[in-house]
């Protein structure tokens, strides 16, 4: 993968996610848009959490800023994604440069570390108030707090909240603005669902004076997913040291993606392995990132090698030693797959050190039967170029038992219709492992892979939301075993043409890629 330039930059670790969400209704002179505030991660002195603001109008908004207090004892600590300052225990983050403009619908996300357990109040957004819906009626019971999910099944989600003092008549659950239970107790079970979806819950009392407002939403997800964490094959790169890495547990919760590809392992010197060539295996950004993602339910691929940076396959001198290298990626993290990311002159265009990262998967395989091993590099738009032709014939000669062979369909030069380039690389790949393997058509697609670039790629190549959704469908249908993208740091918001490091350069849904290669298992 290119534009690969690393820069330093921690993040707490994510456990679990929830929304609360608030319709914000603004002054005539402002626009309204919806806050929705929600923890992330808790911890016993104090939590990670997430504002997402949308515009909930028909029309595009250019800015904003949400406000809110902290109780005493509470504090703003680091953030990403807004321009957050502090005067006392009142907080105001403000859009930046790349995501202030919402159209119609859209939303963005900004996160925060808070120092204390205390949630924010008095919240607005655009000067408008958080609380949002009509104002409660006199005589109207108070907001339930409390809300909770005690369980889910494939077709339902089970919910309880605390009760509510004074008279109250009963209860109304809502999913956005529909009422999906009425019930007079403090719990019931919304069901008739589909299987592996997502959904977020209110609630409010009433009685004969009125509706209370709404409680904080909690999201809960139907079980009877056929992918995530019983697949690898969607594992989108994720890279902790750049382009303000998101916490891996907001993605998950947001997408249902379970597994990461996490970017780089380099040689830390000779034929040792380290975080962009410098982080120890087991401390730093990566290794918390990786406790993470585990913490929430997923797992993980190490990317070894990828375009920048000095790399294991020239450093260690043997075949034997570079098996050893990729061993101690393995046993650190217990691994049950890897990524060899050849791509660069240095590697993929050697012969040499191409024969000794086969000679080294073939090893490796030997030594961890059940471990899955993946080979990534690039095409033309027609298929493997000489010295991919060459990677995979070599890898049937010396019968390295690679698991996966995936091409990047990207900064080739693949024009305006980059689904028709995609599929004809992939078609190219196809009949180069058939030639090498003697492999069926159908063996030859269980054997491939397709790693994409979201959005703008280097070369400016456009890739959007609806060209990777007919990818997915199309590598989907042919039974790819690996189907990923560089990168979920980049899969946000950014229109205006720009290839940076934490947005994609087009207009899209914050997460859109990732929930668009969610659904390929």
């Amino acid at each position: 993968m290119k534009l690969r330039s690393p820069r330093a930059a921690t993040f707490a670790v994510a456990l679990a996610a929830a929304l609360v969400a608030a319709t914000v209704v603004a002054p005539p002179a402002a626009s309204a848009a919806t806050a929705a505030f929600a923890r992330t991660s808790t911890w016993s002195s104090g939590y990670e959490a997430k504002f997402t603001v949308t515009n909930n109008t028909s029309t595009a908004i250019t800015s904003w800023d949400v406000q809110f207090d902290l109780p005493a004892g509470s504090t703003v600590g680091s953030a990403w994604d807004a321009q957050v300052s502090s005067s006392g225990q009142h907080v105001t983050a403000r859009n930046l440069s790349w995501n202030g403009a919402l159209s119609a619908g859209a939303s963005t996300s900004f996160g925060f570390i808070v120092a204390g357990t205390g949630d924010p109040t008095n919240c607005t957004v655009n000067g408008a108030s958080c609380s949002g819906g009509p104002t409660t009626p006199p005589g109207a019971p108070g907001t339930p707090g409390g809300l909770r999910v005690t369980g889910t099944t494939a077709s339902a989600v089970s919910l309880a909240w605390n009760a509510v003092g004074g008279t109250v008549t009963g209860y109304r659950v809502y999913e956005g603005s529909t009422v999906r239970a009425t019930v007079t107790g403090t719990s019931t079970t919304v069901s008739g669902l589909a299987a592996c979806s997502a959904h977020s819950y209110t609630v409010a009392a009433y009685n004969s004076a009125g509706e209370s407002a709404r409680s904080a939403a909690v999201a809960a997800n139907t079980t009877g997913c056929t992918g995530g964490g019983g697949s690898m094959a969607v594992a989108p790169y994720l890279y902790p040291g750049w382009g303000d890495p998101p916490a891996p547990a907001t993605v998950m919760s947001a997408t249902g993606v379970k597994w990461f590809t996490i970017a780089f392992v380099l040689s830390g010197g000779g034929c040792t392995p380290a975080w962009d060539g410098g982080g120890p295996l087991t401390g730093g950004a990566h290794a918390s990132t990786i406790a993470a993602i585990r913490a929430a339910g997923g797992d993980v691929i190490p990317s070894i090698g990828g375009w920048s940076g000095n790399k294991l396959g020239p450093n260690c001198s043997s075949a034997s030693a570079l098996a050893g290298a990729y061993q101690q990626v393995i046993n650190a993290f217990g691994l049950k797959a890897i990524d060899i990311d050849i791509e660069n002159s240095d590697e993929f265009e050697n012969e040499v050190v191409q024969d000794r990262i086969l000679g080294a998967l073939k090893i490796v395989k030997q030594n961890n039967p059940g471990l899955k091993t993946i080979v990534t590099f690039g095409t033309s738009t027609t298929g493997p170029s000489y010295y991919g032709t060459r990677l995979i014939n070599q890898a049937a000669a010396l019968g390295a038992n690679i698991d996966t062979f995936t091409i990047m369909p990207f900064d080739f030069g693949g024009g305006a219709n980059m689904y028709q380039s995609t599929v004809n690389a992939a078609e190219g790949l196809k009949n180069t492992l058939k030639t090498a393997f003697g492999w069926s058509d159908a063996t030859a697609y269980a054997h491939m892979g397709i790693s994409g670039m979201n959005g703008l790629s280097d070369q400016q190549e456009l890739t959007s939301p609806a060209t990777w959704t007919q990818i997915r469908d199309w590598a989907k249908a042919r039974g790819l075993s690996r189907f990923t993208f560089w990168s979920v740091n980049r899969d946000r918001p950014c229109p205006g043409g720009g290839v940076v490091s934490n947005c994609s350069g087009i207009a899209q849904n914050t997460w859109e890629f990732t929930s668009i290669s969610a659904q390929f298992n």
